[in-house]
Order: structure tokens, then sequence, then C-alpha cells
């Protein structure tokens, strides 16, 4: 999904009200964890994303990777957090965040 400038304003203001919901730790990224970031996806359709890697390649490669495997799109990155977003088709207002905050 390709996001607007306005979009992605929107989303990143958003998010700045979010902590990290997933934590990618050194073990990388496990089918449970990728579990847990699919399902937070269904649930809030957007969130961030905690990467704890050194090397910025291995960071971009776990990215590239949960995006790839949940279809999900990235709004933004800022160190070793990821922002994503994933629209749900019937969101749960109590639980979607772009619902939740949708005064900001």
């Amino acid at each position: 999904m390709k996001l607007t400038q306005e979009q992605k304003k929107r989303f990143r203001t958003i998010g700045h009200q979010l902590s990290p919901v997933v934590t990618v730790a050194d073990k990388g990224l496990s089918d449970s964890v990728m579990a847990e970031i699919q399902r937070a996806l269904s649930d809030h359709e957007l969130i961030k994303v905690k990467i704890v890697a050194e090397d910025r390649e291995d960071k971009k490669t776990i990215i590239d990777t949960i995006i790839e495997q949940s279809s999900a799109t990235l709004v933004q990155q800022v160190g070793h957090i990821a922002l994503l977003l994933k629209k749900c088709k019937e969101p749960n207002p109590k639980l979607s965040n772009i619902s939740r905050f949708s005064h900001l």
C-alpha cells in the first residue's frame, strides 16, 4: 500500500502516542514473534515494533521480512523502532489505534 505524505504524517502523529507492542530480540524473528506481530496488526492496525539488532543491515532485513510476511506497510523507522500499518476490512473501534486516536 502506497501512502501519501498526509497519510504518513497522520499515522506518525498517532504512532507518537504508542508504545512498542512487540520486541524482536537477539534470537531474531521466530514464528511465534511473527504470529504476535500479525495478531497485533489485525487487532490494532497501527503498531510499533522494537528491533534489537546492532547492525543496520540486520534491522533492515528484519523489517523487510516482517513487511513481506505480514503484508504491512512501513510508515516510519526511527532508530530501533518501526511503525507498521495494516488496514483491516472491519476494524474493532475499541482496539484499532487509528479509530481510538482519530481526534489527533
